[in-house]
């Protein structure tokens, strides 16, 4: 008789639908440091060793989100934790990011619109 083993998951990224992967990737390597781990001209995972990663895949009608209107929905989105948080959107903003006027986290964090429309967090919560 032969036991089965469990196979072990491990978180590895989190990829995003974009209509440039290119552009959306730069936008995401300057705000965390990342650099491109494999890159096609459909798809470009970001990350360092070891840690789970970024992905930004190619879609040919992709359609940003309309947050905070329903209409075409967020999607996904990340936290991104930081020290302080008024320097962490200036600099957000400085590489692309756009800030929605609708902020509904009352000081304790900071929701951002990347390049391609999708929502992200900045907090200094985590």
């Amino acid at each position: 008789m032969t036991t089965q083993t469990t196979p072990a998951f491990r978180f590895a990224a989190v990829t995003f639908d974009c209509a440039d992967p290119a552009a959306l990737s730069r936008f995401y390597a300057g705000l965390l440091g990342y650099r491109a781990l494999f890159s096609t001209d459909d798809f470009i995972l970001l990350g360092t060793e070891g840690t789970p990663g970024l992905g930004f895949t190619r879609v040919a009608d992709y359609r940003p989100p309309t947050w905070p209107d329903s209409a075409q929905g967020k999607q996904a989105h990340v936290e991104l934790g930081v020290d302080d948080l008024e320097a962490a959107e200036r600099r957000a903003l400085e590489l692309g990011a756009t800030k929605p006027e609708f902020q509904p986290g009352e000081k304790r964090w900071t929701v951002l619109l990347d390049p391609a429309g999708h929502p992200f967090c900045v907090t200094t919560l985590a």
